[in-house]
């Protein structure tokens, strides 16, 4: 997540984040949602979530009707309306941020999405909680702002969250150190099952060891 310019924006400079983001598979598909214009929001490119959703479904056997879905950091909630377009059983959305949450409900009414939950809430600690009432999810969608150094904070606590044989997709910055003597311990539960890069963009679909 970039941090925004001191400089002020000259006319006709691009935006932060677009306007809109567009579902590109499901029932959905083809619609535009509003996306908030907020320092930093990068909502998930299209050919990224394409990929993703194609990496996903193959796990899920092509159906996505039984999964729960949890978008921790939701932002635009590119992730999460897409999978909901796509069928879900559930997609839960969280975002710490008053306006972004209810940027998040306003899309979610305009799609009718009864399958769609909108938290604002704090991720750690809502994950935490969810552990402690025995909720599990099939997937975790974790792409958080780089610079705070969430992953490394959050990824350890999804497995109490996570069905078994449970997915996480996560965004980053930088590689993951995933390979190798010096993989840190808050990777070490986990292996790559597919990996890309789009630009700056590091991708991944987590599972455990």
């Amino acid at each position: 997540m970039q941090k925004k310019s001191s400089q002020p924006r000259s006319h006709g400079a691009p935006r932060l984040a677009p306007r809109q983001v567009r579902i590109i598979g499901g029932a959905w598909k083809r619609a535009l949602l509003p996306v908030l214009d907020a320092e930093g929001l990068r909502p998930t490119p299209d050919r990224v979530r394409e990929t993703v959703f194609n990496w996903i479904r193959h796990q899920l056997g092509g159906d996505f009707s039984h999964a729960s879905f949890l978008d921790l950091f939701a932002g635009s909630g590119a992730l999460g309306f897409e999978a909901a377009s796509r069928g879900a059983a559930s997609v839960t959305m969280v975002d710490s941020h008053g306006a972004a949450a209810r940027q998040l409900e306003a899309n979610r009414d305009k799609l009718k999405a009864s399958n769609v939950k909108v938290l604002r809430a704090d991720a750690l600690a809502l994950v935490k909680d969810m552990a402690a009432r025995g909720q599990r999810l099939d997937v975790i969608f974790l792409d958080p702002p780089y610079q705070l150094g969430l992953l490394s904070q959050v990824l350890p606590l999804c497995p109490a969250i996570l069905n078994e044989d449970g997915l996480v997709y996560a965004e980053a910055g930088e590689p993951l150190p995933l390979e190798g003597e010096a993989l840190p311990e808050w990777l070490a539960d986990w292996e790559a099952i597919r990996a890309d890069k789009a630009g700056m963009v590091y991708y991944y679909l987590l599972k455990r060891r």
